[in-house]
């Protein structure tokens, strides 16, 4: 179960069936997000909406693939020898999913405020988003651009 703007009764249905009828089946979610960002002026609706439904007509818990869960992280430290994941910086705008994949998996974090978490959430001087209460990163910038200089990105 991925993102999905047109999500409907028969999709739905079909899922349903799928899982209930097929012992094989998997149930594979992309991500738990409760919200996303399609626009900057509101949240909708995430993934955890649509995966909610199937899990809801299933019984099932689904396999989730996505951040936080550590499958995509497992597969990089085996697959380049990654021994100490401390290592290894997760760099992310959300606390729910990018700085939670990070700390739950061994790795320093860098939130960027570019994106979902603003620096007065960040440091309490504005109310958490639900779900991100007590998930702090090990540091943050203002941007993903603070990582690069001038000279370090200039065209030749």
């Amino acid at each position: 179960v991925g993102f999905d703007r047109n999500i409907n009764y028969y999709k739905i249905q079909y899922a349903q069936l799928c899982l209930n009828e097929n012992a094989d089946c998997q149930f594979i979610a992309t991500n738990m997000d409760r919200v996303t960002h399609l626009t900057d002026s509101q949240e909708w609706a995430g993934n955890a909406a649509m995966v909610g439904a199937i899990k809801g007509c299933t019984g099932r818990e689904p396999i989730v693939v996505g951040k936080p869960a550590p499958l995509m992280i497992d597969y990089i430290a085996e697959k380049y020898g990654i021994a100490d994941r401390a290592r290894i910086c997760m760099v992310g705008d959300r606390l729910d999913t990018d700085i939670a994949f990070g700390r739950n998996n061994g790795l320093k974090t860098c939130l960027t405020l570019s994106g979902v978490t603003s620096e007065p959430e960040l440091l309490g001087d504005a109310p958490r988003k639900a779900g991100t209460e007590g998930i702090e990163p090990d540091s943050y910038v203002k941007s993903i651009n603070d990582f690069f200089s001038p000279t370090v990105c200039k065209a030749e």
